[in-house]
């Protein structure tokens, strides 16, 4: 179970992220809205949620799952892959100390973004994108090593990110969608496949026994529904236009 979230507002530079989603600039008031309700809809899972200010330099950097691994034992610092991204996981490494005395950093050459890092139970599946590389992975697998987690990779061929196409949803229940539906690695799960046509919808996120799901899927959300999930629709639409998703907006521990 979580018990805090940490949020970043989005600023307004926000209009100049980074996007191959061909979707339009995102409206920023809108966002500015879609933020608020996500926020709410995670205080009504139970959690603290902290509210860190816009950080103008860096348009992405509402997306704050990129910059940090959080696990019981430790806090992991990423280097992110965008160079414009670069220097995000800075003041998030500050709003950490709070919460961390163990914290841990990933460094250049290597390259690690929290979109890319599913964990399931003490494991962490790694996809190995244009955002994440070998050497990252090299970091991250010694650093969860000596906190007694283990780690293995996943190549990614078409999504930006690795949970782009999955979400774990616990009791080893696995959504998957696009190049993920066939693979090897992940039919031990007991999977919900995404329909092709909502391929976005994959990512989703489980917190505290219910599934923040996207608005306007419904066929994933039957699909988790019939799973025996709570599913409550949070609107994330401005965002996709930065390719960014559910998991992306918080850091949850």
């Amino acid at each position: 179970m979580f018990k805090h979230v940490i949020v970043r507002r989005p600023g307004r530079s926000l209009i100049e992220g980074i996007t191959s989603a061909n979707l339009g600039k995102p409206d920023y008031n809108r966002a500015l809205q879609q933020h608020d309700g996500y926020i709410d809809t995670l205080k009504n899972r139970g959690v603290k949620v902290k509210i860190l200010e816009a950080e103008e330099q860096f348009p992405d950097a509402v997306f704050v799952e990129d910059t940090a691994v959080l696990t019981e034992r430790c806090a992991i610092i990423t280097n992110p892959g965008a160079l414009s991204r670069q220097g995000e996981e800075i003041t998030i490494k500050e709003a950490l100390k709070e919460f961390y005395t163990n914290m841990e950093t990933i460094t250049a050459p290597g390259t690690l973004e929290g979109g890319d890092v599913m964990r399931v139970g003490d494991h962490f599946y790694v996809g190995l994108s244009d955002r994440t590389n070998e050497d990252g992975f090299r970091q991250f697998a010694g650093i969860l090593n000596k906190y007694r987690y283990t780690a293995s990779t996943v190549k990614l061929e078409k999504f930006l990110h690795l949970k782009t196409g999955l979400a774990y949803l616990e009791n080893n229940n696995l959504l998957v969608a696009g190049e993920f539906v066939e693979h090897e690695e992940f039919k031990k799960f007991k999977r919900i496949i995404i329909d092709e046509t909502e391929g976005y919808a994959a990512n989703c996120i489980w917190v505290n026994d219910a599934v923040l799901v996207p608005m306007g899927y419904p066929k994933t959300r039957a699909a988790i529904s019939k799973a025996g999930y709570n599913v409550i629709e949070v609107d994330v639409s401005e965002f996709r236009k930065l390719d960014g998703g559910l998991s992306c907006l918080s850091l949850r521990f």
